[in-house]
């Protein structure tokens, strides 16, 4: 099955956050691996996303876009550390 790189989220949740969150630094809670968001393999289309660890293939990251809400579940993640300047 063919992936795109984790950049795909970029769009889709700038809708959520104010910032570039593809560069926040996420913990996958299968395999501990360590790495940016935009790092993780992004598989579907509108209206949903799933996110996957390049290391363990486990599911980080699911996004589904509705007409009025957007569900975001991040249970793959330990962690997700967010760079900010102040």
């Amino acid at each position: 099955m063919d992936y795109q790189d984790g950049n795909a989220l970029a769009g889709p949740l700038s809708e959520i956050f104010t910032l570039d969150v593809t560069v926040a630094q996420g913990t996958c809670a299968g395999c501990g691996l360590r790495g940016p968001l935009a790092g993780l393999h992004v598989y579907g289309a509108a209206p949903g996303l799933v996110a996957r660890c390049p290391g363990c293939e486990e599911v980080v990251l699911t996004l589904v876009r509705g007409p009025k809400d957007v569900w975001l579940d991040m249970r793959g993640a330990v962690s997700l550390r967010i760079p900010v300047t102040e």
